[in-house]
């Protein structure tokens, strides 16, 4: 059974690919979020955000992280080549702990078919490996979880960490007489 705790899956992406590549990247997005959710591992509820492509919208999130009593964490995914650039205003006030997962919706690659418009749906590694050059060059403590997101290893590495960033809450929230 889930807990109320929440931890928001938030995804980056940019406008050069278009509308309807972002609504790819939504609806890839979410997809991954409603799997990690129904995991058992995984004790908290994994709430999809709407793709972010701005600085404005990201250093939002991260504010509205920050007030939000349910939400006790972040997963990060950069779904296509996303300029981490814009993460940094948003990175550096986000006071919850936060997850960059290194994954891609497809477990394998049509080495015989891909093509451009593969390769602009599919850019997660370029993307979430320039996230985390940011995250290093900006000294984030941050868990990094590479993998499937089906794969049991990768998941069971999240929902230690969300054990960890649900103990971190309630030790920010408890009260002691």
């Amino acid at each position: 059974m889930k807990n109320q705790k929440e931890i928001w899956f938030v995804t980056g992406s940019q406008h050069l690919y278009g509308p309807e590549t972002l609504k790819q990247v939504a609806d890839d997005s979410a997809h991954i979020a409603s799997a990690l959710d129904a995991s058992s591992k995984i004790k908290e509820k994994i709430i999809f955000k709407p793709v972010l492509t701005t600085p404005d919208s990201i250093t939002e999130l991260c504010s509205e992280a920050n007030s939000s009593k349910n939400c006790i964490g972040l997963i990060t995914w950069m779904h296509t080549f996303s300029p981490a650039k814009m993460w940094i205003r948003g990175l550096s006030i986000l006071n919850k702990p936060f997850l960059h997962f290194h994954t891609q919706l497809n477990r394998d690659i049509p080495w015989e078919t891909i093509d451009m418009n593969f390769m602009n749906l599919n850019q997660s590694a370029h993307g979430d490996r320039e996230f985390g050059f940011i995250g290093t060059r900006m000294r984030l403590n941050r868990k990094v979880v590479v993998g499937h997101y089906q794969d049991t290893e990768a998941i069971a590495r999240i929902a230690v960490w969300a054990r960890a960033a649900s103990a971190y809450d309630d030790a920010l929230n408890m009260r002691v007489a």
